[in-house]
């Protein structure tokens, strides 16, 4: 039976896991384009380089909140599956 659990958590992990870096990864595309089009109207030329710093430090947040983000959701998961696996399997041996 942990077999069909486990082949559960991977065609349900896995894409849930793919849809929420998808989405995230627009909003960070978002937020890198506001950032930029605010920080060119803000500082103009003179400050181009401060805005483009910005938005380097921006993108490395996001992508590391994401990473994490997808790794606790898998994990939890996978934890939820399993414990219910075990439980299931349990009262089943009853």
């Amino acid at each position: 039976m942990i077999y069909v659990y486990t082949v559960v958590v991977v065609v349900v992990v896995v894409p849930v896991a793919v849809l929420v870096v998808a989405v995230l990864l627009v909003v960070l595309v978002v937020a890198a384009v506001v950032v930029v089009v605010v920080g060119v109207k803000v500082f103009l030329v003179v400050k181009v380089v401060v805005a483009a710093a910005v938005v380097v430090v921006v993108v490395v947040v996001v992508v590391v909140v994401v990473v994490v983000v997808v790794m606790v959701v898998v994990v939890v998961m996978v934890v939820v599956v399993v414990v219910v696996a075990s439980v299931i399997e349990r009262i089943s041996r009853l």
